[in-house]
């Protein structure tokens, strides 16, 4: 078993959407990135990468590559999935926490996982997402930017 680390920040703009878990947030910001900047995706890239000693996401997927502008991050991910089981781990379960003072997000949560699970082909109980404020403390409490933490417990494979 391998467990994996993750964590991503992203600043929020005006023009942009909100983007969290494959999921599109109504708010009047969005966060701002090379891709379309979806925090928790990215954050759950990390853990899963992490985990079986794959790096990271700039790594596989740099923002210095035109190719990655704009990109989907659920699309990333699947390509993640696919490294994975390449490397011949499965994903046994993934914890996410999102940092974020507005909007509130508890009506999406389902949403996102739902769209973690269908993208890395796992039961919807495998991913557990939660969100905090933090009580209008540092960049993320006055609303300059969303970040989000994920751990996964990875499991090699049985190749019988």
């Amino acid at each position: 078993m391998r467990i994996g680390h993750g964590y991503d920040v992203h600043r929020l703009t005006e023009g942009r959407k909100l983007i969290l878990g494959g999921t599109e947030i109504p708010y009047e910001k969005g966060l701002l990135g090379h891709s379309d900047a979806d925090v928790l995706t990215h954050a759950v890239m990390d853990a899963l990468l992490g985990a079986c000693g794959l790096q990271d996401i700039g790594t596989h997927f740099p923002d210095t590559d035109a190719a990655y502008k704009g990109a989907d991050s659920l699309k990333l991910l699947s390509e993640v999935g696919r490294m994975l089981r390449e490397a011949g781990y499965r994903v046994e379960n993934i914890d996410a926490t999102i940092l974020c003072q507005r909007p509130k997000l508890r009506p999406f949560i389902s949403a996102m996982q739902s769209n973690l699970a269908r993208v890395l082909e796992l039961e919807p109980g495998q991913v557990n997402i939660k969100a905090t404020t933090e009580e209008g403390l540092g960049f993320t409490g006055e609303g300059l930017g969303i970040a989000a933490h994920a751990v996964c417990l990875l499991e090699k494979a049985d190749l019988r």
